[in-house]
């Protein structure tokens, strides 16, 4: 079993990335992560709100039209008014201040476009982490054991970041979580343009990353008035995990 592992910093942060093949060499996964790290690269010259010449500050100053921009724009675009509807309005990126901003969906699609790309390179178990958006498949190749686990993924209080509070099993899949870890409280209520206070953390676990990415900020917004959101249909295979903002209770679905 061939392993590799590198980090780098992309979108003013810090991406993870763990493959593993029994197919393809070391050297075949080290390319496929090299292609990881030039998409993400892209996807920040692109999305970056910060960048006048990306196509989303293009798009927030009016000079671009959405049917103008590249694949991957119109992509989560759509992937956002899917989300803003899933969640009542809650996650909105259309209501913040300057214009359409998708910073709270595309890490988690991001994340599993690495994960994709990995694949096509011949990885088999995979673990992406954005920050806080994981995409996994795979599961995790034991070597002791010489069996497949699934991946162990922990979340920590954000009062303590020494404490872990909650870990969830993941084979194939997508985890989010937001909250006040390390930007603090960072998100706006699209309801009041005030900082979001629904929750203190939020954590999503589901087939999406993009969906999880949102819907962790979302619940951040709504608290347990998001609780009815995962009655849906569309939802049944997305599980929250969320902690109250001033009681330190958690609950789940």
């Amino acid at each position: 079993m061939n392993r590799i592992q590198s980090e780098f910093e992309v979108w003013g942060t810090i991406v993870f990335v763990e493959c593993a093949s029994s197919i393809v060499s070391a050297a075949q996964l080290q390319l496929g992560i090299d292609t990881v790290q030039l998409f993400c690269k892209e996807v920040d010259e692109v999305f970056s709100t910060y960048k006048d010449s990306s196509q989303i500050s293009q798009l927030r100053h009016g000079q671009l039209h959405i049917e103008e921009c590249d694949e991957n724009v119109k992509e989560v675009w759509d992937l956002c008014l899917q989300a803003r509807d899933l969640s009542d309005g809650a996650f909105n990126p259309w209501a913040v201040a300057g214009g359409f901003d998708p910073s709270g969906l595309v890490k988690g699609w991001a994340a599993d476009k690495c994960a994709e790309i990995l694949q096509e390179a011949g990885a088999q178990h995979i673990h992406v982490n954005a920050a806080g958006d994981l995409a996994l498949r795979g599961g995790y190749f034991d070597e002791t054991t010489q069996s497949i686990q699934p991946w162990s993924i922990g979340v920590v209080n954000p009062d303590d970041r020494m404490e872990v509070l909650q870990v969830f099993k993941i084979t194939d899949g997508a985890i989010a979580t937001s909250g006040t870890y390390e930007r603090g409280a960072h998100i706006t209520d699209p309801y009041t343009g005030m900082i979001a206070i629904g929750a203190k953390s939020a954590t999503i676990v589901g087939p999406s990353g993009a969906i999880c990415d949102a819907l962790a900020t979302a619940v951040m917004v709504a608290g347990k008035d998001a609780a009815i959101w995962f009655s849906q249909s569309e939802l049944a295979d997305y599980r929250p995990w969320v902690i109250e903002r001033h009681e330190n209770l958690s609950w789940s679905i």
